[in-house]
C-alpha cells in the first residue's frame, strides 16, 4: 500500500455480524452432510430415486436444524454477554474507585505506567456507557454494542446448508442419476467453497480448497464403506 492502513477507515474486514462464521459452517455442513448421505445410501445399492429422496429429506431436515441451532445458540450468548455487561455497569455505579483500579492494573500488565493508566481509567470512569463496553472489552473480551444478530447468523445458516447440500443433488434433479457424478459434483463444491473461504482468511485458495475436499472425501468414504456393508450383508 503507498499509505498506512490506518489512515483507511475501512482497513478491517467484519468480523463480526454473526453471517461469516454461520455461513461457512452451514455450507460445509450443508455439503459434507449431504455428500456423506448420498454416498452411504448409494453404497448400500438403492435406486437413484431413493437417492435422491434421501438427499432432499437431509437437505431439508438439516436446514431447518442448523437455522434453528444458530438462533437459539446466538441469541443465548449474547443474553449471556447482557447480563455480564448488566453486573458490569452496576459495579461501576456502587464502586467506582476500585473498576477503575481493576481497568488500570489491565492496562499495567500491558505496559503502561500505573499513573497514567489510573487516571485514564479514572476519567474514563466519568462517561459510563464509554466504560462499561471499555470494561467488558478488557475484561470479557466482548463488545456490547456490536454483538451478533441471531436472525442473521440463522438466515445464513439456512440458506447456505441448503445451498450446500444442494450441490451433490444438482446430477439427480438434471436428470444424471449416477453416484460418482453426485460424488464429483459435490467435489468440486468443496473444493471451491474451500477455496472462498481463503478470500476471507487469507490462506492460498488452493491449499483451502484441497483441504476441505480432502475431509469431504473422507467423511463420504466412511458412509459409502458402511452403506455398502449393511447393503451387502441385508
Amino acid at each position: 500500500m503507498s499509505h498506512p492502513a490506518a489512515d483507511d477507515a475501512h482497513h478491517h474486514s467484519d468480523v463480526s455480524g454473526g453471517w461469516l462464521r454461520a455461513a461457512v459452517f452451514g455450507a460445509m455442513d450443508g455439503l459434507v452432510t449431504n455428500i456423506a448421505l448420498i454416498a452411504g445410501v448409494g453404497g448400500g445399492g438403492v435406486a437413484p430415486r431413493d437417492i435422491l429422496l434421501t438427499g432432499s429429506a437431509g437437505l431439508v431436515a438439516g436446514a431447518i436444524s442448523m437455522g434453528l441451532g444458530e438462533f437459539t445458540s446466538v441469541r443465548a450468548q449474547n443474553e449471556q454477554v447482557a447480563a455480564e455487561v448488566l453486573r458490569e455497569r452496576q459495579e461501576l455505579q456502587r464502586y467506582p474507585e476500585a473498576e477503575a483500579a481493576e481497568l488500570a492494573r489491565i492496562w499495567q500488565e500491558r505496559g503502561v505506567p500505573a499513573d497514567l493508566a489510573l487516571e485514564v481509567a479514572t476519567i474514563l470512569g466519568r462517561n459510563p456507557d464509554a466504560a462499561v463496553r471499555v470494561h467488558a472489552q478488557e475484561e470479557l473480551g466482548v463488545d456490547p454494542v456490536d454483538v451478533p444478530s441471531p436472525w442473521t447468523a440463522a438466515i445464513s445458516s439456512f440458506v447456505c446448508f441448503s445451498l450446500g447440500a444442494l450441490v451433490p443433488l444438482l446430477p439427480y434433479l438434471l436428470g444424471a442419476a449416477s453416484l460418482p457424478v453426485a460424488l464429483g459434483a459435490g467435489g468440486a463444491g468443496l473444493f471451491v467453497a474451500g477455496a472462498l473461504v481463503a478470500r476471507f482468511t487469507r490462506r492460498p485458495w488452493w491449499s483451502a480448497g484441497a483441504w476441505q475436499l480432502l475431509l469431504g472425501a473422507a467423511a463420504a468414504g466412511a458412509t459409502y464403506l458402511i452403506g455398502h456393508l449393511i447393503g451387502v450383508s441385508v
